[in-house]
């Protein structure tokens, strides 16, 4: 028992608080205050102890009331010093069937969203497949259909899905009650949640198993499917084809299969959202006196590219409409040609004559105003 520290204090609500409102704030303290998140902090271990015995009399009406009126003597004996319990039999009790009821439906939703298995009879949904599909940009641009192979289940046919040679459902299991998980109370207030040994979290005893699925309820299998990828679409996206996971047992429905598209990388293109990018070297002399180049484009056509006079070297040009299709639009994104200057190599001995000759006439009339700038700009940097 606390030492006086007033319960509505503990829990942090006022004295006016109603009942739903005790109990989130008690479970946003109890989670802050768990011993497993506080290992050897006996402080935070004494205060988890106090809000649970708060949070045992506040959920309580009649406890809550007794304690409204006569406050932390109302679960004391002694009171006005008859040394018994005046409340006839009202018993605040900390153990078994108290605190540890109300944490096991904390760490039931903790770490499986609160789910219970009430009813073993029920159907269960089959899982969820992912598919990992490869394709090309070009096929990315224009749409595909794929045919692709996929390992699967089935309901078994001779048991009906249910695992018994009989084709009946088999028995629930007596220890986990259906639920296929063992609950235990360790330390006064921990609980721990196992997979029921007995029937290895199924919930169900088959003493008889059906020689065909050997008691799994469903048969693998190998299924072909056509998936039709559309024009546009980008990588790593995810496509869903309802009904073509894996079978469901009992009766229930079949889970989705999830195709994760991956697009190989292209030798010319990269790919942002709609836009193409390349980057394409031209010769020095393309870039000094202008010209034209031909690139082919990703719908297998070829692309002119007009080069301007002077082009210099990671200057961009822009093709309108000729990157990817918009999903969903009749558009289609833009190409962005990024071009690289390429200085010549290997030259040949009357290539450095006329190389040396241009040399001489450029010191008279620069033709490079970028570089004659840029060295008029930090002349005075240099040591006479």
């Amino acid at each position: 028992m606390t030492t006086g520290t007033d319960y509505y204090e503990l829990l942090e609500v006022t004295h006016s608080a109603t009942a739903d409102e005790i109990k989130k704030s008690y479970r946003r303290l109890a989670m802050k205050y768990h011993p497993d998140l506080h290992p050897g902090d006996k402080d935070a271990e004494l205060h988890f102890k106090e809000i649970n015995e708060a949070y045992e009399v506040l959920k309580d009406s009649q406890k809550r009331a007794a304690y409204d009126r006569y406050g932390h003597q109302a679960f004391t004996g002694g009171m006005n010093g008859t040394g018994g319990n005046p409340f006839g039999g009202f018993e605040f009790n900390f153990g078994a069937g108290g605190f540890s009821d109300v944490f096991s439906d904390i760490f039931s939703e903790f770490m499986g969203g609160g789910r219970r298995q009430s009813n073993p009879n029920a159907p269960e949904r089959g899982s969820d497949l992912r598919y990992n599909l490869e394709i090309s940009l070009e096929e990315a641009f224009n749409g595909v259909e794929k045919e692709i192979k996929i390992p699967s289940t089935k309901v078994c046919e001779a048991c009906h899905g249910h695992g018994t040679a009989d084709g009946k459902e088999a028995d629930i299991c007596p220890d986990c009650h259906g639920s296929g998980k063992i609950r235990r109370q360790q330390g006064g207030f921990f609980i721990v949640e196992t997979t029921c040994p007995k029937c290895g979290g199924s919930g169900r005893i088959i003493k008889d198993k059906c020689k065909a699925c050997k008691g799994e309820g469903y048969i693998a299998k190998e299924k072909s499917l056509k998936v039709k990828i559309p024009a546009g679409i980008e990588d790593e996206t995810r496509m869903r084809i309802s009904g073509e996971g894996e079978a469901g047992l009992r009766g229930g429905e079949n889970g989705d299969l999830y195709v994760f598209i991956n697009i190989k990388g292209h030798k010319l293109y990269s790919r942002e959202g709609g836009n193409l990018y390349a980057s394409v070297p031209i010769s020095m002399t393309t870039a000094a006196l202008g010209g034209k180049i031909e690139i082919p484009a990703i719908d297998g056509e070829k692309i002119d590219l007009d080069i301007s006079a002077g082009t210099q070297t990671d200057q961009i040009v822009k093709v309108k409409g000729q990157g990817m299709p918009i999903m969903r639009s009749t558009k289609r994104g833009d190409l962005f040609v990024k071009l690289r200057v390429e200085m010549p190599v290997n030259l040949t001995d009357r290539q450095k004559e006329l190389l040396q000759e241009f040399q001489e006439i450029s010191k008279e009339n620069s033709c490079q105003p970028e570089a004659k700038g840029f060295f008029d700009k930090i002349k005075d940097m240099f040591v006479a």
